[in-house]
């Protein structure tokens, strides 16, 4: 068995934040969804979605799997020869934010984003990957908190971006009404554009200058 290293234990610090963070009210009582499952530390690209699903992440407490994003996402992976364990998937909120009647998601206010945006933070210290790919303008906006840009979502999908010594490599979120605005011909053109550039960068690279 290979011995943890210090990333592995400040990974499960950090989990263990997380599952007793109660910065925001309103996901009292809902999952946590960070943990091994979202993927391995040393992935080469990290995905930040927007939030938890209620019939998806909510359930299977891993980001994007258990319902139509979560397999729409999985089927895009798959079609590049990527899986799971291959890639390192989170989001921008941790938990589920609700409807007041509980029956259907809502985007996360910019106070919930603004409370988790230091465990997202911790996330992107530990995971090494040096592609991160935002799903979505909130995620996209998001990581605006953490090293400011001016990206938008319309203007930069499916193109690689300088970040913080990283490289930001833009992308729709993989809900069916994101469909609407790109299609899945498209989405798939994007993730293979993206497959092949993780595939161009050398594998000592930490991309744009990343120290």
């Amino acid at each position: 068995m290979t011995p943890p290293t210090d990333a592995d234990t400040a990974f499960r610090r950090l989990c263990a934040d997380v599952a007793q963070c109660r910065r925001c009210p309103a996901m009292e009582g809902r999952c946590r969804v960070l943990s091994p499952a979202n993927g391995p530390l040393a992935a080469r690209v990290l995905f930040v979605a927007e939030a938890p699903g209620r019939l998806g992440a909510e359930r299977s407490g891993v980001p994007l799997s258990g319902d139509a994003s979560g397999r729409h996402f999985e089927a895009l992976l798959a079609a590049v020869g990527w899986r799971r364990a291959d890639v390192f998937v989170t989001n921008a909120a941790l938990c589920n934010p609700r409807a007041p009647d509980g029956n259907r998601n809502r985007r996360p206010t910019e106070t919930e984003l603004a409370a988790c945006a230091a465990h997202l933070r911790r996330q992107l210290d530990l995971v090494a990957a040096p592609v991160v790919a935002p799903l979505g303008a909130v995620a996209l906006a998001a990581l605006s908190r953490i090293a400011p840009h001016s990206l938008t979502l319309a203007a930069s999908a499916g193109q690689a971006q300088p970040w913080a010594g990283r490289w930001l490599f833009p992308l729709y979120h993989p809900s069916p009404r994101a469909l609407l605005h790109r299609t899945e011909a498209e989405q798939g053109a994007d993730m293979h554009a993206l497959r092949r550039f993780v595939d161009g960068l050398p594998l000592s690279a930490e991309s744009g200058g990343r120290r």
